[in-house]
């Protein structure tokens, strides 16, 4: 009877090791889910998550006959003090072919607001073909009280779109943004780096 006791510690302990090794491997993915689940939406463009592209990258891109139109969307975050709009709600083009579109915001109060847009295209599954050139949302824009800016965004739709089952009947994709003060502008502080 004396030998079971520390034969039944032993167990306990091993099974208190197993299960707080689990727990410590929850919190990690805990920790790791929001990044792993960004980089996946933008490997993939899952969710509707858009892609990027360099200059390089947009010159091999060859236009194609199919025609495709883009609605543009303009939202702000409740409480953002900002006027924002597309300067025009539709922009009718072809897919591959390069495109720019421009959007106003303006800082309607009496403080300075640094902004972060996030976007998103509907549909969903398009999302894996429409390349951001160049973007107003990459970065964080800060404007002055009554500042208005005119901001751009380079663009195209892969061609590879018209292969796709799922999506080559697309005729129109919707570029959604919607603008949202970033954290630490309220105190007076700017965020640096990249937005997305």
């Amino acid at each position: 009877m004396a030998t079971a006791a520390p034969a039944i510690e032993r167990r306990n302990r091993r099974v208190a090791t197993i299960f707080g090794g689990i727990a410590l491997a929850m919190l990690g993915l805990g920790y790791a889910s929001v990044p792993l689940y960004r980089m996946f939406c933008q490997a993939t463009g899952f969710n509707g998550t858009t892609q990027r592209a360099t200059v390089a990258q947009a010159a091999t891109v060859k236009a194609i006959a199919q025609p495709i139109r883009i609605r543009f969307d303009a939202n702000t975050a409740p409480g953002l003090p900002w006027t924002f709009r597309p300067e025009a709600v539709t922009q009718d083009g072809h897919l591959g072919e390069r495109k720019m579109a421009f959007f106003i915001a303006r800082n309607n109060s009496t403080r300075p607001i640094t902004g972060r847009a996030v976007f998103n295209v509907t549909p969903e599954q398009t999302g894996a073909y429409f390349h951001k050139i160049q973007c107003f949302c990459f970065n964080y824009q800060k404007l002055e009280p009554g500042q208005e800016v005119r901001m751009p965004v380079i663009y195209y739709v892969d061609p590879a779109l018209a292969r796709d089952p799922n999506a080559r009947d697309t005729e129109e994709i919707t570029l959604s943004y919607t603008f949202m003060e970033a954290a630490g502008s309220k105190d007076g502080g700017s965020p640096s780096g990249t937005a997305n």
